[in-house]
């Protein structure tokens, strides 16, 4: 190799090879899309992205990213070569050659060093770019149509969304970008070293026939029987891998259940139980580890066999030539070396395959997460239409999972000013209703109109409060609001000695108690001024006088809007103009009230 003209010679072959690999990505690339399932899986989930109306950046990055692993495969190169005239250098006693190299090598290893730190920055930018886009989709289509709330509806749930979003779309981006750029690296290495190692190979003779450039046909032969053998072996770690995931957030799940329902398990001493589920799930998940690692034994075992016996083959094979001095030291460990390039380049595919076992399982959590947002979305449900007054219902029909009927025909009508009291007995349906009303029942018809969006307000018997700030927490669903005007909703609601604390960060829902909680929903209607509110036992936390003047400031407050409410106190009759009492056996009765 004539080293001072290598600047330009390189530049060249890199600038040949570079257009044939984009050339080869962009056929594969689209050939595995269309023409197999995990590529059809890929495409749905990324195609957006590297759309190029969309943005041209991330096709840029993708280019550069192949540029870069093509410098890197011609950086092999010249260090194959290095290899061959430095222990040529050693094996002629050539001073003058051994610093030549030694100083070569300083120049090699610097470009080298300083191509893997922009590669190292260029695929960390990529990957957090691509993820970023990714996590901001799949939450977007989770939160569309209420897709996190209607998936209990369907007969088969998705486990675990939130591990869906953090952890597997980190895993398809990495794994996507290592599979995709490690094969055109392997392949790309294969060819050049393939070219390199038949100028190397000399015959063999085996049972009197002689085989020119052996070495090569050696082994492609041994690698690609090992690639067979390894893939049998490696073919169940794609179910367990899908089925390591799914247990390990049940898991998780279960503990954070516990969490969250600390105190009332507490009170139930219920620990005995738990700590049963507990183990069940956990016992489930190392029963599947134990099948993982017996499989993954049997995979990594026998590649390390095939890679350990790849160290020696070179050598044996050019034992005899370099011995009888056809070929020089510096021949046989760039044969060594090119060997080697050719070996890992054609086992990056037995070698992967337990990356690409997991992968696969990653591409089916997420694209069973996106049709389970699909048909979340797709569940019938009532379609309200907007009215800015009154609130109408007509021929409403309920009925539950299994299809039994809770009510039936519903006709009703409330004017501005107007409340609704909503009672019955247990099971009768009366919560169901208001999540009918909402629009997030989907086994429901019937007619309504109603006030939408900004004008209606949905109050749970439990308040839902973000984590962040209690000024956060008051104005949710809005992002902020005129701090005179939440100091004067916390007085209001009874809430002052809360005031100095607006810019405090906690989790208020373990910080106040439940009637304070409920307070806090009654003054975000304060803040909110909506001209229709549902209010499902939202005052159940509260004692009967607070209840009272709860209510008496939400009548004064917004004389105008409708107000239904579930609840089971009489003293509620006061604060409502009407009265359904549901009956069971989808009967229900309709009187005005004395209020």
């Amino acid at each position: 190799m004539q080293w001072q003209a290598q600047w330009i010679d390189s530049l060249v072959w890199i600038a040949r090879t570079y257009l044939f690999v984009v050339i080869g990505f962009a056929l594969v690339a689209t050939l595995l899309a269309r023409s197999t399932g995990w590529g059809r899986q890929f495409w749905r989930l990324a195609g957006p992205y590297f759309a190029p109306r969309r943005d041209w950046r991330p096709l840029a990055g993708v280019a550069l990213i192949l540029l870069l692993a093509v410098a890197g495969v011609r950086m092999n190169v010249l260090f194959s070569y290095w290899y061959n005239g430095f222990y040529d250098a050693l094996q002629a006693v050539d001073a003058n050659g051994f610093w030549f190299f030694m100083r070569l090598f300083a120049l090699l290893a610097v470009v080298h060093v300083v191509r893997l730190l922009v590669n190292y920055y260029v695929t960390q930018a990529f990957d957090i770019r691509w993820r970023t886009w990714m996590n901001e989709r799949l939450t977007d289509d989770w939160l569309a149509g209420s897709a996190y709330y209607r998936e209990r509806f369907l007969a088969e749930p998705t486990d675990n969304p939130d591990q869906r979003i953090q952890v597997d779309i980190g895993s398809f981006v990495t794994t996507t970008r290592g599979l995709a750029i490690g094969t055109t690296d392997a392949v790309t290495s294969l060819v050049t070293f393939t070219i390199i190692l038949w100028g190397l190979s000399g015959p063999l003779t085996i049972g009197g026939t002689e085989i020119p450039r052996a070495m090569v046909f050696l082994v492609y032969l041994y690698v690609i029987v090992a690639s067979v053998i390894a893939f049998r072996l490696g073919r169940p770690l794609i179910r367990l891998n899908f089925m390591n995931e799914k247990l390990a957030a049940d898991f998780r799940y279960a503990l954070i259940r516990l969490r969250e329902y600390a105190e009332n398990i507490a009170f139930y001493r219920g620990e005995a139980v738990e700590k049963r589920t507990l183990k069940q799930r956990f016992d489930a998940f190392i029963a599947n580890i134990w099948a993982l690692v017996f499989r993954s034994l049997k995979f990594d075992g026998f590649n390390f066999v095939v890679s350990q016996t790849a160290v020696v083959f070179p050598f044996l094979l050019q034992a005899q030539r370099f011995l009888s001095g056809q070929i020089k030291l510096g021949d046989v460990m760039q044969t060594s070396q090119a060997f080697g390039q050719v070996q890992d380049a054609l086992s990056f595919f037995r070698l992967s395959y337990d990356n690409f076992a997991q992968y696969r399982a990653v591409l089916n959590r997420l694209t069973g997460f996106t049709d389970a947002n699909q048909q979340a979305r797709a569940l019938p449900g009532i379609a309200i239409e907007t009215d800015s007054a009154a609130l109408q219902i007509a021929g409403l029909d309920v009925q539950r999972p299994d299809g039994m009927a809770l009510l039936r025909g519903l006709e009703l009508q409330m004017a501005p000013g107007q409340a609704l009291l909503v009672q019955g007995a247990s099971g009768s349906g009366k919560t169901t209703l208001l999540r009918a009303l909402a629009g997030l029942w989907p086994h429901a018809s019937g007619t309504v109109r109603a006030p939408l969006g900004p004008d209606a307000l949905f109050l749970p018997q439990r308040p839902y409060l973000p984590l962040g700030t209690l000024r956060a927490a008051l104005a949710y669903p809005d992002t902020g609001a005129d701090d005179a005007a939440l100091r004067a909703a916390l007085r209001e609601a009874q809430l002052g000695h809360l005031e100095a604390r607006l810019d405090e960060e906690a989790d208020w829902s373990g910080v106040l108690s439940g009637g304070e909680q409920q307070r806090l929903a009654f003054a975000r209607i304060l803040l909110k001024r909506p001209r229709i509110v549902f209010l499902d036992e939202a005052s159940s936390a509260m004692d009967e006088g607070l209840e009272h003047a709860m209510y008496a400031l939400l009548r004064r407050s917004l004389p105008e809007a409708i107000v239904v409410s579930v609840g089971h106190r009489r003293t509620l009759h006061a604060f409502h103009t009407h009265r359904l009492h549901l009956e069971g056996d989808t009967r229900w009765q309709l009187a005005p009230l004395a209020g």
